[in-house]
């Protein structure tokens, strides 16, 4: 009986938080699917009967999002709508034993690494011969693919480490074993992530490897577009920038979290920097590889920052032009070492500081736009919304930077690439005629 009723479940998985869930999402989806199991991403049909929920417990906004996904959940399970709920993902990991307490009505709980563990309730197994063989909740025509698990590095404002664990990476060889499946399921474009990109292959080959694994993914029948996300500035791995320069289809893109400028803060978060290295290092980056475009995230009100530690973090924007950044408030989290630090700073302020700080590169985005007026760049269509084409350049990754606006006036396809004269530039995206 079990069987027969296993064919009638459907899953839907909801997943919260980065791209890292993102693709252990699609990896359980790839499983569940590989054991004759149905299954779909953030189903808005509710005909399903099982939902996974994979949560985010980053930073209390994540939390907030995630507990609430989790209570909707539960109330269409109480009304008869769904037969059970599972969660998963970081939330899990950290808050396992007190979310159970508070929350009884979920059917299992599991931490980040325990794949085997939810295949069970399905009565499924782990198929270790699917490597690669993932569902993906993006376009078909992009995929994020994750190098390594877990990180080492101590920031005195990261939980990171305590749900994800000690940096692993996977070898060389499933790398682009992986990277070759997604191309041969249509993907283009790949967007290389981990908790941290740059320690890639310290713990497997006793060096930094990036840049050679970066060689071997280059080679790739079909793959034109490779981008590099969560790069660490400490000990940078220059040779990557070598063979970025050297080979056409990884974009000169990179994605480098600074966090701050100031010594007083890289000292306070354990950035195992100091002003002026960070300054050397992007001219060096920019030096290497003329025209690469730097995209960066920064903190708001870390405790015991000073009015003069936001002035040094403006005139640092002012004084590079970083082509993208993101802003995050500062978020106490509990077992971090800044814990211990007072939270001094009232919410209304990191966000204010955050405004401030987020105007200033707005102007810059606004003026590095404008200056790509009359050039042309090689773009790959996302979507077609509101009847207008989108798109991204090379310099430009998904969501979170910008897009461009294609006008033209035949039929365009995801994944295809146009060339596009821009003829318009906004603060944060570009507009154009394909050519």
């Amino acid at each position: 009986m079990k069987t027969k009723k296993l064919k009638k479940d459907k899953v839907n998985i909801i997943t919260l938080g980065c791209s890292k869930n993102m693709v252990d999402s699609e990896v359980l989806s790839g499983q569940l699917n590989a054991n004759g199991i149905k299954v779909a991403h953030e189903s808005g049909k509710l005909d399903h009967n099982i939902v996974v929920v994979n949560t985010c417990g980053f930073i209390d906004k994540a939390k907030e999002e995630s507990v609430n996904t989790i209570l909707e959940q539960v109330e269409l399970k109480r009304d008869g709508r769904l037969d059970k709920v599972y969660v998963t993902g970081c939330l899990s990991e950290r808050y396992r034993n007190d979310l159970m307490n508070e929350i009884p009505e979920v059917d299992a709980w599991f931490g980040t690494m325990e794949l085997p563990l939810i295949l069970k309730q399905f009565n499924a197994d782990y198929k270790s011969e699917l490597l690669g063989e993932r569902l993906l909740a993006t376009p078909q025509h992009y995929a994020y693919l994750k190098i390594s698990e877990g990180c080492n590095r101590t920031c005195s404002f990261c939980a990171i480490p305590l749900m994800r664990g000690g940096h692993i990476s996977k070898t060389i060889e499933e790398v682009v074993a992986e990277a070759k499946k997604l191309v041969s399921m249509g993907v283009k474009e790949i967007m290389l992530i981990a908790q941290e990109l740059t320690y890639y292959g310290l713990d497997i080959y006793k060096k930094r490897a990036l840049a050679d694994l970066l060689k071997h993914l280059s080679d790739v029948p079909g793959l034109q577009w490779i981008r590099l996300h969560y790069a660490y500035p400490s000990k940078f791995p220059m040779d990557i920038l070598d063979v970025m320069r050297e080979r056409e289809n990884i974009c000169n893109y990179l994605d480098m979290p600074l966090q701050h400028i100031s010594n007083n803060m890289l000292k306070a978060m354990k950035r195992q920097m100091e002003t002026q290295e960070i300054y050397d290092l992007v001219a060096a980056i920019r030096d290497k590889v003329p025209g690469i475009a730097i995209r960066s995230t920064l903190i708001a009100g870390f405790p015991g920052e000073t009015r003069d530690d936001v002035a040094q973090l403006k005139q640092f924007l002012e004084d590079v032009r970083l082509d993208r950044v993101g802003i995050f408030t500062y978020s106490h989290e509990e077992n971090t070492s800044a814990y211990d630090l007072e939270d001094n700073i009232p919410a209304e302020e990191k966000e204010a500081r955050a405004q401030e700080i987020m105007e200033v590169q707005q102007e810059i985005s606004y003026e590095k736009n404008q200056e790509k007026v009359g050039q042309t760049f090689k773009v790959i269509v996302d979507k077609k919304e509101s009847g207008r084409y989108l798109g991204r350049t090379e310099f430009d990754s998904v969501e979170v930077d910008n897009e461009v606006i294609i006008n033209t006036p035949k039929p365009l396809k995801p994944g295809e690439f146009v060339q596009v004269k821009i003829t318009k530039a906004y603060d944060f995206d570009i507009e154009g005629d394909v050519i």
